[in-house]
């Protein structure tokens, strides 16, 4: 059995998806981008405020379950250019400074709605 926690303070899903299910104790957190809750807009204007909205929506999402940032055992993040990873990774540790979860970063073509990053995670409760 699973169930499906969506958050009003994160993005609505674009596609047919839900934010996060939770399967037991552990929450699997759909990829998130800097889409602003409650609007179509994206903040794109640099990539460490695009990275501050994606981790804000991951928090919000993990909220909704009861959980926080420490919770989280294994995050994905995907990038568009490699060349921003260390900005990136700089706004990431600010969520994980104790304790940080796995995680992989892997470069990809495109990513939805054409944003610079997304990440999903996977929460243990």
């Amino acid at each position: 059995m699973h169930k499906i926690i969506n958050s009003e303070n994160a993005p609505a899903p674009i596609g047919p998806y839900s934010q996060s299910t939770l399967a037991g104790n552990t929450l699997y957190i759909s990829g998130q981008i800097a889409l602003v809750p409650g609007t179509d807009n994206l903040l794109l204007d640099n990539i460490e405020e695009e990275t501050h909205q994606v981790m804000k929506n991951m928090g919000a999402i993990l909220k909704e379950a009861g959980a926080d940032y420490s919770n989280v055992v294994k995050c994905s993040i995907f990038v568009s250019d490699m060349g921003n990873f260390g900005k990136i990774n700089g706004v990431y540790g600010e969520y994980f400074t104790i304790n940080p979860p796995a995680r992989e970063t892997v470069e990809v073509s495109c990513l939805p709605k054409n944003v610079n990053v997304e990440i999903s995670c996977i929460a243990v409760l």
